[in-house]
């Protein structure tokens, strides 16, 4: 019987490396919090599961918050919290037919930042305890931010409580919400949808990029960081979130104003924001905004979101086979033409040179 190869040196660099980078991330001081806890950790969350609800977006959900949470592979409830919430010894089951037992017996909603609901096949979707609607109803006019991920944006649809909200639902599931909801606005193919108080996510492995979105917020991209890292989360097609924090970096910024800002730009390359429209969603003026980039970044956010746009671009026209046309539009760019034009006069070189290049010192 063969014997196993003993692990080479390669191998054992790349886990040496892996560690010692979650270690760096572990050993960075907190910063300070974009947004404040309803809790003594830094992000606290209640989730609700919906009858056969998908696994993989209530583990999704629970990994990246765990890792966050604590150092190393500790798994300790500590900077973030997180509680299963329903009728005191019930159970509800997954899709998967494994069931998952409530832990609290809806408990008071001022220790959560955001509850969550899980929503499970469409036919069960009337199929809960009365209690379950009570108490969304109950957190969205106590003001608690309600994220519905998978088919929980339907449940909150059915609750009432995406009047004036955007729903963000998965393509299989457009044509439901749109016949079950006439009057209410929904998109599809995007990972998640910030709207107010109200978050949608379609689900799938884009609840990690929620999660980590949210957890950036509360926690500091730092723990984003490892979040991204531990879970090896990657996508080789399509642009996402993930995709574009490995082209541009996690970037430590010490003024929570600045780090908001970037996080909303990042997100908005294709179809760039208005500054002003920034600095309403965040709460603050332009002029303060203008400030706090020249103080963090001494540049302005337009030159800011501007040079984002670029690098991006960069990182795609070096590390992926799309069209410089589609990487002209992905980047917010109205043409060709342009994005050629202001792409040399950054880099000195036009796009095509610049891929050519590559490939020829590639080869």
């Amino acid at each position: 019987m063969p014997t196993a190869a003993p692990p080479s040196n390669v191998s054992q660099s790349v886990a040496q490396t892996a560690h010692e980078l979650v270690e760096q991330l572990d050993a960075l001081p907190r910063t300070l919090q974009t947004r404040s806890s309803r809790s003594e950790a830094e992000l606290s969350v209640g989730i609700l599961l919906w009858p056969r609800f998908p696994m993989l977006s209530l583990a999704g959900l629970c990994d990246a918050l765990r890792h966050a949470a604590d150092r190393g592979d500790q798994s300790r409830q500590l900077r973030c919290l997180w509680t299963i919430v329903g009728v005191q010894g019930e159970s509800v089951e997954a899709s998967c037919g494994i069931p998952v037992q409530a832990q609290s017996a809806f408990p008071d909603l001022a220790q959560f930042d955001y509850l969550v609901v899980i929503g499970g096949l469409l036919p069960e979707l009337d199929h809960v305890d009365r209690r379950y609607w009570a108490y969304l109803k109950l957190a969205a006019h106590e003001g608690i931010p309600l994220v519905g991920l998978c088919t929980g944006s339907f449940v909150l649809a059915r609750a009432g409580l995406m009047e004036d909200h955007v729903a963000c639902v998965h393509s299989f599931h457009l044509e439901d919400y749109r016949r079950m909801f006439p009057a209410l606005r929904v998109i599809t193919h995007a990972d998640y949808m910030i709207d107010g108080n109200r978050i949608t996510c379609a689900g799938g492995i884009s609840v990690v990029e929620l999660a980590a979105r949210l957890i950036s917020l509360h926690c500091g991209p730092d723990r984003a960081s490892k979040v991204i890292h531990q879970m090896t989360v990657s996508r080789q097609g399509g642009s996402s979130f993930v995709e574009r924090r490995a082209a541009l970096g996690y970037l430590s910024v010490g003024d929570a104003t600045v780090r908001h800002a970037v996080l909303l730009m990042e997100e908005n390359l294709e179809a760039p924001l208005n500054i002003a429209v920034i600095a309403k969603m965040i709460g603050t003026s332009v002029r303060n905004l203008e400030r706090a980039f020249m103080a963090e970044m001494d540049t302005s956010p337009n030159e800011f979101y501007r040079r984002m746009r670029l690098r991006y671009a960069r990182w795609l026209l070096v590390n992926t086979a799309r069209k410089i046309t589609d990487i002209a539009y992905e980047c917010g760019f109205a043409d060709s033409a342009h994005f050629i034009r202001v792409f040399r006069e950054a880099y000195g070189v036009t796009p095509g040179k610049l891929r050519a290049s590559r490939t020829t010192s590639a080869g």
